[in-house]
């Protein structure tokens, strides 16, 4: 298939209002390697076609579902039907849509969780490694720049054999009943039917858990948490504090609450090794503090080429001192994920998440809410 072009893509969800998607749109963008050539963009027919004709669409290719759309897309020339989806909606309608995408030779991109249970996502990695197509999970913050030097410089041993790590993601938008208030982001991620068993742990627990697993190169082996739910009348968690093993026998806790009134976005980690740590904070996404037992901390900075390695400056956009946020991290991901697409030999060297993180996003979740029903505490993760 010839790909010197931009690669076309599909989306299904991320009407006009959609804040998520509105983010995925300008990410995909960004790098002038992609186009967005149809979609279908909410349930309602009328409201899906007037965001396509927004985002100045053919009518033709605005769908009335997501199943028409790859279906019919699949019908159209080579040189013109879209060459991936991105599914930019409420859990609940993540699954479908992704397998039926990979059974029809279309590449994906997913917001996460990708599905509503493990055992789903178990069959989406299968059909994945099935079809050889790639599969993008869109966990941004491990794509700061500074992020992928955190991770090179654990992974490297610089500070030694980790031991501890401290992780949160913490918000307060979620502190009053505001699904009951007809909020849309606040009503379907606390509604079980579209969100699924959890809600905060789903929402950005799996965040923080994705970014220790990423940075450490560890994997999480057992957990304890403490689920709660604060918010009267809620259906589901809004806060979470949980202690981990990793199967390294290094310790951790996850915090992840979205009733901690006055947080906006407080993504930070800790990881302390046997001589030295490392410190970032997704609030300060440029810099990155290092502390030693036997000499002074350091910060090292987002484009600093005398001080970063080549993950760090290969996702770098700016120059030192000009800050990079949520959308560019965005951006990182679609474009390794279409440098992935157009030269297959290169993927296995480009970073972004893949089918494989989704699996243990969904592992992660249902361990947790176990570990939350249960007086016990303590489950294991499934092994890889």
């Amino acid at each position: 298939m010839n790909y010197q072009r931009k690669l076309r893509m599909g989306m299904v969800g991320g009407g006009i209002g959609s804040f998520i998607g509105a983010v995925h749109r300008k990410a995909a963008l960004m790098d002038g390697e992609i186009e967005l050539v149809c979609g279908v963009f909410t349930t309602n027919p009328e409201s899906s076609k007037e965001s396509g004709l927004q985002y100045y669409l053919d009518p033709s290719r605005i769908y009335k579902s997501y199943k028409d759309m790859i279906l019919l897309e699949k019908d159209l020339p080579e040189d013109k039907r879209m060459d991936f989806v991105v599914i930019v909606t409420p859990n609940n309608v993540h699954f479908e849509p992704a397998k039926l995408a990979l059974e029809n030779g279309f590449h994906v991109v997913c917001e996460k969780p990708i599905t509503m249970t493990s055992d789903e996502a178990i069959e989406l990695s299968d059909l994945v490694y099935k079809t050889g197509l790639q599969f993008a999970i869109t966990h941004p913050y491990t794509s700061y720049p500074i992020v992928k030097e955190a991770r090179d410089i654990v992974q490297s041993g610089k500070i030694g054999a980790v031991r501890k790590v401290i992780v949160e993601y913490s918000q307060g938008w979620l502190s009053t009943f505001l699904e009951g208030t007809g909020n849309a982001q606040a009503s379907w991620r606390t509604d079980p039917n579209r969100s699924g068993k959890a809600g905060c742990i789903g929402d950005i627990g799996t965040h923080a858990f994705n970014l220790a697993e990423f940075i450490t190169g560890l994997q999480v082996e057992s957990l304890c948490a403490d689920l709660s739910t604060f918010v009267e009348g809620r259906l589901l968690d809004d806060d979470a504090n949980i202690l981990l093993r990793f199967d390294s026998g290094a310790k951790g806790i996850l915090v992840a609450s979205q009733i901690s009134a006055g947080e906006e976005n407080r993504l930070n980690i800790r990881v302390y090794g046997e001589l030295g740590s490392i410190d970032w904070s997704q609030m300060e996404p440029n810099s990155l503090t290092m502390r030693w037992l036997d000499k002074p901390m350091q910060i090292l900075r987002a484009g600093d080429a005398s001080n970063l390695g080549k993950n760090a400056l290969f996702n770098t956009r700016l120059p030192m001192g000009h800050p990079e946020g949520l959308i560019e991290a965005f951006a990182n991901i679609y474009r390794n994920f279409a440098i992935s697409i157009r030269l297959p030999q290169l993927a296995s060297g480009l970073e972004f998440p893949t089918i494989a993180e989704g699996v243990r996003t969904m592992q992660f979740i249902e361990a947790v809410v176990e570990s939350g029903a249960s007086q016990d505490k303590w489950v294991d993760f499934e092994k890889d």
